[in-house]
């Protein structure tokens, strides 16, 4: 909440004089005349204790004034010509008191003379008994003073007066002038029922009471004045369009946009959305096609011949191939063994498929020869790129995370903090009551041991002393003061002066009450720090301006704030925030709880501090998720465990080893970019170890899978030559698709996806590294050991020879446990036509219903899950958008404003009179109107039109020189009116003070270039006050860059307002877009450069282009996999069957984010990335295994699922399955969405589409034979 800083002040009613009426008989003393030329009060016949003048009750004739006065009065009271009924001592008072209300009207003209009018009417007038009534006296130091009149005026004035002054600004507090000059008022009888009340002495406003009426009785000697009334769209005097938006010039404002409902069909009862009708009808035509198509094949199929020719394939297939252990039934029976051992009869792969082959089976063979060189020379390049990690640093400012360094946020803010001032930090403290039940209304918090609680909480808080560098720091010491030496604290305690002793002489809770309605116009009510205080800002939880049922206490804390964080400032205030924190903690929780309220708090470092202490919270979880897994790949690694053989068979020091390995190569992927200067993020440490372990276990566990299947009678080598020979093609393209996905990420803005993508790409592809040089050496090592007939863990003991034949049986029965439910249960039950059908159904239903579902994901991630579930912020966080009846400021900054008399920028940026109608101010107070969809809730604070009107010759009190032409202050301020001096008069040192300006001096009411650059900076540095409200200083201090402003051009300044409460992300994120379309707009139209700003937008802005940010990466990684696949490959079919699968399955994952409320933010998109990087693991092998394989398009997919489904299902489901189920139990929110929801949702898909989809598909619409026999 912004502080606007003003003294605003409650108009006095001016009421003068009468001289004495002659007696004509004692009877009739006190008794007034009703005549024209007839005064009801003339002369001063004494003073309050205040000060304040008090008419004489006696009626006389009206007198001419001499030509001295008379000029005077004309010049503020032009109607009033030839006799008046008041003398030059009661004239001067009028001006005196006017004065106050000039400032705040002088932007309308025609309020500002009609409001002029109602008093100069009542003061002068020479007809003044017509309409005035004396009704009661009192005795003041023996004389007769008047104590009490009724007003007769016309409906006709009242309305008119109301209607031209009602949408009159006050800019400095961005508010209406009827909420400073009459409370609010709602008509004009409420208007004159205010200025009308009688005020106690020291109170501003009228010393004795008032009563307008606006008819009149017969017989009565009574008239209503009626004098001359001007609307607000006078020719003449005519206001600004913001100021009168029923002005004929004025546009008319733009009707708010149409909700964009998206399109519906209603069907009877039911509305359904236009996307998801169209989709539903081309569902049902697809699925009729399909099932037509099945029944052509069908009958296609019986009349079909089948092929007597069978493909061979390219290896030399031997009793170690995988492809021996395919089913021994018909043809294709005959086909394999047919096929020679020597080699005669060979298979034509794709040229780099083939390359690679050779390529892997020469390599494993050497590296199965050579495992200790291949062990350590991999491991010390890995090593190598560790030792980048003594410079490793961890970035967790959230403008370096989520805000690339060309941002169009970032930019405005970088010239927002240096040409202007940086937004101030904000410490808060929400108090609430607690409702009796769930469903009741929470009471009001405005109670008498409430307001006392929270004096002892405010004694609590400026008794901190933190400690900083060997000093104390209080909150004096760092808070904002932008007038004297208070705080600018927004409490509610503001209205006592922020002191207890005040609270019961104040009347205690009425006083609260009172000020609520009258915070603007009553002097008891303002803040120590001498400017008014918004209810809005200090309270919450109530509906419209019923203030006296809020139901919290906001207490807001502005602190001092600097553009870097590095200096004693921000040291000192983050040492103080820290100490506010604890005493929160430790201290006013426990106060507040007894008193039965809740209570919540925040400081400017509380995120950065909780992101922090996530980035720990969670390490034993996934230490333990980590663990798991470790278990899991032991044992999947090993044969079936048998007790005679586990200690043989098992593969736990091998699973160390790969879990090991997989952590050297997240290392070296960060110690690299370590060393070259680039900081970690907290996504970095906690994804891409368990992203790394996801995708590089399974090619591990294909790899020992592939080993396990040769046969046992082969030297180690040839079976280690024979499995990379066979697999290694299938891990290279699953590997480089990884790599390549993850890094076009690095090609983004967004510096956390950046980084991620760039470490997690260098890490998978050190990873892929490791496992065709370090694990193939280890897995040559650890076969070796068990031939050897060695314990796995401790290789120094041997066993005894018969557990070796033992271990080989049940390695036999290991090998057909693993198969045996690809083989005989899940290959043959896909293999049922009816089946097929239906899956292809279910799986187009399916990614159908989740493009639905897509257009349903919201940008944005809720600070609530951002944070530890047991962090303080998360009560916080719900309470802002509970209580908080009032947005977050907003600034609209003008780049390069020429204020030359030349330029027309000055009419193209105010909005008072002569200022043009489509003018920056204009509209934004037009804007302020449709809150809904322009997210502004108010007009804008002016410095540009509280200048101009400073400077105004009508504002005779504001902009004033002494005799040598320096500055002279208003009358109320030193050196014209010192303390203690009691009340101030005409006299003293400022007597001849005179306005800076007359009319003839300025051009059209504006300055001229030299005018405007003499006076800015004493409108800056005037202090506001009563007698001139309109001073700048505290108000707009930082509203202007005077750097450089003498050349005629100020190169930023800005208007304030605020935008409405933003209580979901989606309002933060419409709430910027509105902003920046507004500005680009008005940029367009008045051909400035205007630019918002808000202190969320650096954080939001992302979430704008996100959709766009999501799908371009999402298609360029896609892209890349299909290239891969297709140079690989060498087959457009397969390529596009694997792109196709990994679409539906990234496609099923957004409809799960849908369905479980998973909003799209960078988080997300990492995750839907990594997830196309897994989602490779699902397909590339089975697709492989399926081009490699013999028979038709049944056999081949039947073959594939036997050879590669039980490594995909252990090494790849299993392993994400058990480590992914740990982290449901992760302290932090966003573990359990972004982590556990979508990567188990993630691993559910990926199976069933790798597994149960692609299978399927690939028996009905696989690539056909390319292979021939030679």
């Amino acid at each position: 909440m912004d502080i606007v800083f003003s003294v605003a002040f409650l108009l006095q009613v001016f009421l003068l004089s009468s001289p004495a009426l002659s007696a004509a008989s004692q009877d009739e003393t006190y008794r007034a005349k009703h005549s024209e030329e007839y005064c009801a009060m003339y002369d001063i016949c004494g003073q309050r204790s205040d000060g304040k003048a008090l008419n004489c009750p006696y009626g006389s004739p009206s007198v001419k004034p001499d030509e001295l006065l008379s000029a005077k009065i004309q010049s503020l009271c032009p109607t009033i010509t030839g006799n008046v009924c008041c003398t030059a001592d009661q004239f001067d008072t009028l001006r005196v008191q006017v004065q106050q209300a000039v400032p705040i009207l002088v932007g309308c003209p025609s309020c500002l003379r009609n409001f002029l009018n109602l008093f100069c009417e009542l003061s002068c007038s020479p007809n003044q008994s017509l309409f005035i009534n004396v009704t009661s006296i009192s005795e003041v130091n023996g004389n007769m003073t008047v104590d009490g009149i009724d007003f007769y005026v016309t409906e006709t004035f009242g309305e008119g007066l109301y209607e031209s002054c009602k949408d009159v600004k006050f800019g400095t507090m961005n508010t209406r002038a009827i909420d400073f000059v009459g409370a609010g008022a709602s008509n004009f009888e409420e208007w004159f029922e205010f200025l009308g009340q009688k005020v106690p002495p020291g109170f501003p406003g009228s010393p004795y009471s008032i009563l307008f009426k606006t008819a009149t009785f017969d017989p009565s000697p009574m008239t209503l004045m009626n004098a001359s009334v001007y609307l607000c769209n006078d020719t003449s005097l005519g206001c600004s369009c913001g100021d009168c938006p029923s002005s004929s010039v004025c546009a008319a404002p733009e009707p708010s946009p149409p909700s964009k409902d998206p399109c519906a069909i209603r069907i009877g009862s039911l509305k359904v959305r236009c996307v998801d009708f169209s989709l539903a009808i081309l569902y049902i035509v697809l699925v009729f096609a399909l099932f037509g198509w099945a029944l052509l094949q069908r009958r296609r199929g019986r009349r079909r011949l089948e092929s007597s020719v069978e493909p061979l394939l390219n290896d030399r297939v031997g009793e170690g191939s995988s492809f021996s252990h395919l089913p021994k039934d018909g043809n294709h029976h005959v086909e394999v063994q047919q096929i020679d051992p020597q080699g005669q009869n060979v298979v034509q792969f794709s040229f780099v498929q083939g390359c690679l082959s050779s390529f892997y089976r020469t390599y494993g063979r050497w590296a199965a020869r050579k495992p200790t060189i291949v062990l350590c020379s991999s491991l010390a390049i890995v090593v190598l790129l560790c030792l980048g990690l003594l410079r490793f640093e961890v970035e967790t400012r959230p403008e370096k995370l989520w805000v690339g360094p060309g941002s169009k946020a970032a930019e405005e803010k970088d010239f927002f903090d240096s040409h202007l001032a940086p937004f101030y930090r904000i410490e808060q403290l929400i108090l609430a009551t607690i409702p009796e039940s769930k469903h009741d209304k929470s009471p009001s918090i405005i109670t008498e041991e409430n307001i006392e609680l929270l004096f002892e909480i405010q004694e609590k808080v400026d008794g901190i002393r933190a400690n900083y560098s060997g000093s104390l720091v209080s909150l004096s010491d760092i808070c904002l003061k932008p007038l004297g030496e208070d705080c600018a604290t927004q409490s509610i305690l503001q209205y006592f002066q922020m002191d207890p002793d005040n609270y019961y002489d104040y009347g205690g809770v009425d006083h609260a009450e009172y000020c609520f309605q009258h915070y603007t116009s009553t002097e008891t009510c303002f803040s120590a720090f001498k400017a008014p205080l918004e209810p809005t800002t200090a309270l919450g939880g109530f509906s419209g301006n019923n203030y006296s049922e809020a139901s919290a206490f906001v207490i807001t804390y502005p602190v001092n704030n600097a553009i870097m964080k590095v200096g004693d400032e921000n040291g000192k205030a983050i040492a103080w925030e820290k100490a506010f924190i604890q005493l929160a903690k430790e201290e006013l929780l426990p106060m507040v709880q007894s008193s039965n309220l809740t209570l919540s708090f925040s400081t400017e470092s509380s995120i950065e501090e909780e992101l922090k202490r996530e980035s720990t919270a969670d390490v034993v979880t996934i230490l333990v998720s980590y663990i798991v897994m470790f278990a899991y790949i032991s044992v999947t690694l090993g044969d079936t465990p048998h007790p005679s053989s586990f200690f043989l068979s098992s593969k736990v020091l091998l699973g160390l080893l790969e879990i090991l390995l997989v952590v050297f190569s997240v290392l070296g992927s960060v110690g690299f970019f370590s060393a070259i200067g680039v900081k970690s993020t907290l996504i970095i440490m906690e994804a891409i170890p368990f992203l790394v372990l996801a995708v590089g276990v399974d090619n591990m566990c294909i790899i020992v899978d592939a080993v396990k299947r040769q046969p046992s009678n082969l030297p180690v080598e040839e079976q280690i030559s024979n499995a990379m020979g066979e697999v290694g093609p299938s891990i290279t393209l699953a590997s480089l698709s990884e790599i390549l996905a993850f890094a076009v990420g690095s090609f983004v803005s967004m510096p956390a996806c950046r980084v991620f993508s760039m470490i997690a790409a260098l890490a998978v592809l050190l990873d892929f590294l490791l496992q065709i040089t370090a694990f193939v050496a280890l897995v040559t090592l650890d076969f070796v050991r068990a031939k050897d007939n060695r314990i796995d863990c401790f290789p120094c003991i041997k066993l005894n020879r018969s557990s070796v034949e033992e271990n080989e049986g049940n390695r036999q029965e290991r090998d057909g446990l693993l198969t045996w439910y690809m083989k005989e249960v899940h290959a043959p039950f896909l293999g049922l036509r009816v089946v097929k059908i239906l899956v292809i159904a279910i799986f187009l239903g399916f990614t159908l219903a989740s493009i639905a579902l897509c257009t349903r994901i919201e940008p944005g991630l809720e600070q609530q899950i951002a944070l530890p579930r047991d962090s303080y912020l998360q009560g916080y966080f719900s309470n802002i958008s509970e209580y908080l009846r009032v947005g977050p400021p907003l600034y609209f900054v003008v780049k390069d404003y020429n204020y030359s008399l030349e330029s027309k920028h000055t009419n193209q940026l105010c909005s008072i009179s002569h200022c043009d109608s489509n003018s920056l101010l204009n509209e934004i107070s037009r804007a302020s109107l449709m809150p809904k969809s322009s997210y502004i809730a108010k007009p804008a604070a002016s410095w540009l039109d509280d200048f101009l009107v400073w400077m105004s010759p009508e504002a005779f009190s504001c902009c004033r020189k002494f005799t040598n032409g320096s500055y002279c202050p208003p009358d109320d301020q030193p050196p014209c009116c010192l303390p203690d001096e009691g009340p101030c008069g005409l006299g003293g040192v400022c007597k001849d003070c005179t306005t800076c300006f007359r009319h003839l001096d300025l051009v059209n009411d504006r300055p001229s270039t030299a005018q405007f650059r003499e006076k800015l900076p004493w409108f800056l540095d005037a202090l506001p006050s009563a007698d001139c409200a309109k001073g700048g200083h505290g108000a707009y201090t930082n509203s202007v860059d005077l750097n450089g402003y003498e050349s005629g051009v100020i190169q930023a300044s800005e208007f304030r307002t605020y935008h409405t409460p933003l209580n979901r992300q989606g309002d933060y994120v419409n709430a910027i877009q509105a902003a920046r379309d507004f500005s680009a707009r008005i940029s367009a139209s008045l051909k400035m450069d205007i630019f918002p700003y808000s202190v969320f937008y650096i954080f939001f802005e992302q979430y704008l282009d996100i959709w766009k940010f999501a799908l371009i990466n999402i298609t360029i990684a896609l892209g890349a996999i299909f290239v891969v696949c297709l140079v690989i490959t060498s087959s457009l079919w397969s390529s596009a069957i694997v792109l196709l699968v990994i679409v539906m399955i990234i496609l099923d994952l957004m409809g799960v984010m849908a369905i479980l409320g998973i909003q799209l933010n960078a988080v997300s998109v990492v995750n839907l990335i990594m997830a196309i990087g897994i989602a490779v693991e699902f397909c590339v092998h089975i697709v492989h295994a399926f081009t490699v394989s013999l028979g038709d398009r049944n056999q081949r997919a039947k073959t594939a699922l036997c050879t590669m489904g039980a490594s995909v299902f252990s090494g790849i489901t299993l392993t994400k399955l058990v480590g992914v189920i740990v982290l449901c139990f992760a302290t932090s929110e966003i573990f359990v969405v972004y982590y556990f929801q979508m990567y188990l949702a993630l691993v559910i898909i990926g199976f069933l589409h790798g597994l149960v989809f692609l299978p399927v598909a690939l028996s009905l619409f696989g690539p056909p034979l390319r292979y021939t026999v030679i």
